[in-house]
Formats: C-alpha cells, sequence, structure tokens
C-alpha cells in the first residue's frame, strides 16, 4: 500500500483544481448554488475522496477500483464544466485551462489504476 496519497502529483494537481473552481463557481448566478455549483463541487472533490477511501483500504486490487471511480468523477466533472461554459458561466480560455488541468488528472488516474494492476 502506498503511504501518503497525498504526496502523489495526482492529488495535488486534482486538489489544485479543485480549489480553483471554487473560486470559479463563486461567480455563478446564486439560482445555480443548489445546482451546477453543488454538482462541479462535488465531483471535483469527489476525486481526491476516492482516492483517499481507497488508499485506506485493505489491498491494492480496492484501491484500484476507488481510483477508476475517481476517474468517473473526473469525467463527470468534465460534462458540468463544458456546460458551465455553454450557459455563459464560464469564460472560453477558463473552460480550455481547467479541460488542460482535467485532461492531465485523467492521464494520471489510468497511469495510476495500471500501476495498481502490477
Amino acid at each position: 500500500m502506498m503511504r501518503n496519497v497525498e504526496d502523489l502529483d495526482v492529488f495535488k494537481k486534482a486538489h489544485k483544481l479543485v480549489l480553483r473552481l471554487y473560486k470559479v463557481t463563486n461567480s455563478f448566478p446564486s439560482e445555480e448554488k443548489f445546482g451546477l455549483i453543488s454538482q462541479i463541487r462535488r465531483a471535483a472533490a469527489s476525486i481526491n475522496a476516492n482516492l483517499m477511501e481507497g488508499n485506506y483500504r485493505l489491498n491494492k486490487k480496492e484501491f484500484r477500483q476507488f481510483t477508476g471511480i475517481a476517474r468517473g468523477s473526473a469525467g463527470e466533472l468534465k460534462y458540468h464544466i463544458l456546460l458551465a461554459k455553454d450557459l455563459g458561466y464560464v469564460e472560453e480560455k477558463v473552460y480550455e485551462e481547467i479541460l488542460e488541468q482535467l485532461t492531465d488528472i485523467t492521464k494520471m488516474l489510468y497511469g495510476l489504476a495500471n500501476s495498481l494492476s502490477k
């Protein structure tokens, strides 16, 4: 088992993205507080929450499973960000930057899952 999942680059990058998305969603319309804002924040935080939970499980197989769930959360987040952009809540430039970060994180999660298969 990994000693400290917080030391992984993917964890650090995903945490940085969560913090950024909290700031980005602060400017969303207040009627989205329990809608898109909540969905974006939960999906983003879910990436690292699943990595943490998986790391605290009893074996690599379970950790790998939770890494897959984290990847699923990244996919969910990708859609919510697209929706936010198309609704006019996120500028194109910011959307592209977030998408780039999310793509990196998704690739890193895939690599982590593969390493846990060995």
